[in-house]
């Protein structure tokens, strides 16, 4: 499918560890469309979680009302369809820190953190590799749990549950693996995927992996 790539944002005021680019590496700030507003919490590691707005009581269903062909389940707009794509132009040693910077600006959107799963096509991300520093068993049951950002290495997508959002660093890696993750990325993203990586290999990736 077209790629269309998110043009990055560079706010000067920008707060936190990463408003100072790394030597030799541009500082960006992506895009990525926020989704519904939901109570944000940070990942691991990061301080307590943010307060949670109240819900609104859901309405009470009238059983003698005939519903309208827009409520009707087979025609409404909420059923399951193709995630949105975006693409947020990094180079492959720069695909890690877009993702990051994605992944905050999700959680300050209002996303929740049990929503988002973040793969990488390269070198795992350094949270995934000290949690499985203490096995395999302790490791994806901290997916089971579905309260908590996940992170995953790509060659694993199809052990990764779904959820509404994943975000792929396309931070290196074999090429061949990488074709497969990306469209089984998709599979596993409820309502939006982010790829985060350079334009043209992202876009022969998603190509070599629909013949794959």
């Amino acid at each position: 499918m077209p790629l269309i790539p998110e043009e990055p944002q560079i706010h000067e005021s920008a707060q936190g560890p990463r408003a100072t680019a790394a030597a030799g590496r541009p500082a960006s700030t992506p895009r990525p469309v926020p989704g519904p507003r939901s109570a944000a919490s940070p990942r691991p590691g990061r301080p307590g979680p943010g307060p949670v707005r109240p819900a609104a009581p859901a309405p009470q269903p009238n059983p003698g009302a005939e519903q309208s062909p827009a409520e009707r389940p087979e025609n409404r707009s909420d059923q399951r369809s193709t995630p949105q794509l975006q693409l947020i132009p990094a180079p492959v040693d720069g695909a890690l820190d877009a993702a990051e910077e994605a992944l905050d600006l999700l959680l300050e959107s209002g996303r929740a953190p049990g929503e988002i799963l973040v793969l990488t096509t390269g070198d795992p991300h350094p949270w995934a590799a000290h949690e499985l520093s203490f096995g395999e068993a302790a490791y994806w049951a901290q997916q089971d749990n579905g309260d908590d950002v996940f992170f995953a290495h790509a060659s694993a997508v199809e052990r990764a549950t779904a959820r509404p959002v994943v975000i792929v660093a396309v931070n290196g890696g074999d090429e061949e693996a990488s074709a497969r993750a990306l469209p089984a990325a998709m599979t596993r993203a409820g309502a939006l995927l982010v790829v985060c990586g350079d334009p043209q290999r992202v876009t022969a990736l998603l190509g070599a992996g629909a013949g794959v």
